[in-house]
């Protein structure tokens, strides 16, 4: 027998491996992904289009979306310009400390939502550390959009930092350090040299940000208050209607955030395509 084919068996499983591999992720995939799935869209649109319009243009349901909006767009830039930093600074540069700013990045991972909640209610409540000073100031951090905002920077924290450190650390700093000596100034090395290296990793960080942000529910359950109209987010508003038994309202708002995780998806598969094409098309 051949060199090449021994290798060959040596190395393949059996094809009844293989497909009972497959069918067991097939299987999974339908039971705990497109089975839910199909049930959301289903019982969404199951009395028509303008039942499912109805949902979500009621006053409630609009400013739990507008809410969410302007949660995710405060909180993606903030996430980018830490996950930059944080990544830059651990990847190019040697520090004491390095170990520990690495672990704090990751705590977010390690925490309950609800935990995290209950921390910043103990930090800017009313009765809580700095709840006083924020009152006589007449600032309004707990039950308002500010302390939704501050739990949902904490919860997604560590995306765009967790995609950058390992891209920025394999990279190296070679061309930092070139364009530096060719007389580039920092901020000139930043964006015609990292960032352009960096760019597929910073979008991929950004897609599993802002699909946290506009998803995440327990810390914000904890400092929103629930305030229909005024501190609800999308994912509040679904389980106040689910509550209130009024589920076609209910899977019609659910399906809004279906759509935008497919196509959060769908954007991040076209990036990770083009990112293997150009990787093709530089070999």
């Amino acid at each position: 027998m051949p060199v090449a084919r021994r290798w060959q068996r040596a190395t393949e499983e059996p094809r009844w491996l293989r497909w009972t591999l497959i069918g067991i992720a097939v299987a999974f995939l339908a039971t705990f992904l497109l089975l839910p799935l199909t049930v959301v869209l289903y019982s969404a649109f199951e009395r028509g289009l303008a039942v499912w319009w109805q949902a979500l243009n009621d006053a409630d349901a609009r400013s739990a979306i507008r809410l969410t909006l302007l949660v995710v767009v405060i909180v993606v830039p903030l996430n980018v310009i830490f996950g930059v930093a944080a990544a830059w600074a651990i990847a190019k540069f040697d520090f004491r400390g390095k170990p520990i700013l690495i672990s704090l990045i990751d705590m977010p991972f390690a925490i309950s939502p609800v935990v995290v909640g209950l921390i910043f209610v103990i930090l800017f409540g009313a009765h809580g550390w700095l709840g006083p000073w924020l009152a006589e100031h007449d600032l309004k951090v707990i039950f308002a959009v500010p302390g939704i905002v501050i739990v949902s920077v904490f919860g997604t924290l560590p995306f765009v930092a967790r995609e950058l450190i390992p891209l920025m650390q394999q990279q190296g700093k070679e061309e930092e350090e070139a364009s530096l000596t060719l007389g580039a100034s920092g901020w000139q090395t930043f964006w015609r040299v990292t960032l352009p290296n960096i760019k597929w990793g910073l979008i991929y960080g950004v897609i599993l940000c802002n699909a946290r942000a506009m998803g995440e529910f327990g810390a914000v359950a904890v400092v929103s208050g629930r305030i229909r109209g005024e501190t609800n987010t999308m994912p509040l508003h679904i389980e106040v209607l689910y509550n209130e038994y009024m589920f076609t309202a209910a899977f019609a708002v659910a399906s809004l955030m279906t759509g935008l995780a497919l196509l959060t998806i769908a954007i991040k598969t076209l990036i990770e395509w083009q990112d293997e094409r150009r990787r093709h098309g530089a070999h």
